[in-house]
């Protein structure tokens, strides 16, 4: 990578077309210790209905940090997250038979001419809005088999799903209530108007669905895990691999936990020299597992402070959430246990390990149990423990949460201090949880 200006700020407003990877046009460089504005635009659905993208979102395009080497790791201190959208549309997707090779999120095709990645047009609103530049057919890759359009409230505390007359009168206007980014190549999916479900009301608490380093090897943005990574083994378009073996160079930025909010530090692998961390697919709201597979998507601005940690040598990402996002067995001892916990380690002639500090390993596989056993050999290999005495901490001072179905996880557990101070973790879990 070509030496760059350093800023100590750095603001980003362009997007790549689906795809993460060395080759990509960098953003800029941003120092040590540097922060980091952006303001991206929505995905899944933005995305997925507009056939020129190679991928499922639509993330910024990758920002070197300053001395990030291959085998050091960079923590993301998310100090802001903000949505600008007044609403948005979702749901559970439907496939449309023709519009797609392998791949209904990478390998789009006109259903009519066969153009690859055809160039589209909006006609109108609905599910047949998108149409090919060259034909005029419908050119997207996907209608809803369940959807529904919310609008949020003005300080982004709860959303109402609609009715037909209101989900149509947002989308004769969709560019503008979802706040499109002037460089977004998206369609918004606000003019599908879908209006099931009308008049349930739901908490909003908006996070990052895809943030993390480039892989050293071209992926589409939403396949960089390993549960979206399966449709690419085997698959016959440019960014296919042979085997699931393939996918280990993935940095798995698209975790989708609704965890990596404001207020969290997420620590990401460094894969190419400066890290390429990207941002984007930032959600209103979610519950555990994105049960359709898709959420609330939104155009939104993050604000985030990064630091390079030299010689971390992370497999992927590790996440220190929120002290209440955690699970509750997992959070640091409050100072009368530590007395409770002194007494009987007196009564027995055992040596309590007081400083203990909370970390989360995230996994990702083709299901829930290969990304579970994904975060334990990532554990075992942070920590340098055997899988059973990681399996035994994390029953007994954790456990595991499901970020996505089919197969992004969430491994908790509580760790002796001493042993993030070798790793360099100790001054983040500290910091963060004011142990």
């Amino acid at each position: 990578m070509a030496q760059r200006e350093i800023h100590d700020e750095l603001t980003v407003d362009q997007y790549t077309l689906g795809l993460v990877g060395p080759d990509q046009e960098w953003a800029g460089t941003v120092a040590d210790g540097g922060t980091v504005h952006t303001h991206t635009p929505p995905a899944c659905w933005g995305p997925m209905i507009t056939p020129s993208f190679r991928g499922g979102h639509e993330v910024t395009r990758p920002i070197a940090v300053e001395g990030a080497e291959v085998g050091d790791a960079i923590a993301v201190h998310i100090d802001s997250v903000e949505v600008t959208s007044v609403a948005t549309s979702t749901g559970s997707m439907a496939e449309r038979d023709g519009a797609f090779g392998d791949d209904p999120f990478v390998d789009h095709r006109c259903p009519e001419c066969g153009a690859s990645w055809p160039e589209s047009v909006v006609e109108g609103t609905g599910e047949d809005a998108i149409r090919c530049a060259e034909c005029g057919a419908n050119a997207s890759s996907f209608g809803f088999e369940y959807g529904y359009t919310v609008v949020f409230d003005e300080d982004r505390t709860v959303g109402l799903t609609l009715d037909d007359a209101a989900a149509d009168e947002l989308a004769q206007d969709a560019r503008e209530n979802m706040a499109i980014p002037e460089n977004s190549r998206q369609h918004p999916i606000l003019l599908y108007k879908p209006s099931e479900m009308p008049g349930t009301l739901g908490h909003l608490r908006p996070f990052i669905g895809n943030v993390g380093t480039t892989p050293p090897v071209e992926l589409p943005d939403s396949h960089n895990a390993g549960d979206f990574g399966q449709f690419l083994v085997g698959a016959d378009h440019d960014w296919g691999v042979e085997s699931e073996a393939d996918l280990a160079d993935r940095t798995d930025g698209h975790m989708d936990s609704n965890d990596v909010r404001e207020g969290a530090v997420l620590v990401c692998p460094v894969k190419v020299d400066g890290g390429g961390l990207y941002v984007g697919d930032l959600h209103a709201n979610q519950g555990d597992g994105e049960l359709s597979l898709h959420t609330t998507d939104v155009s939104g601005k993050t604000t985030l402070r990064v630091e390079v940690l030299k010689g971390l040598d992370l497999d992927g990402p590790l996440l220190l959430p929120n002290a209440e996002d955690l699970p509750p067995i997992a959070r640091p001892y409050s100072e009368a246990e530590l007395e409770t916990g002194r007494a009987l380690a007196d009564a027995h002639g055992v040596d309590l390990h007081e400083e203990m500090g909370p970390i989360q390993v995230v996994g990702s596989g083709a299901t829930i149990n290969d990304a579970t056993q994904n975060a334990f050999d990532r554990a075992s290999a942070l920590l340098d423990m055997t899988e059973g005495e990681v399996r035994g901490r994390c029953t007994f001072t954790g456990g595991v949460e499901i970020a996505r179905l089919p197969g992004v996880v969430q491994l908790t557990l509580l760790a002796p201090m001493d042993l993030l101070e070798e790793r360099g973790l100790a001054p983040l879990v500290r910091d963060q949880y004011g142990i």
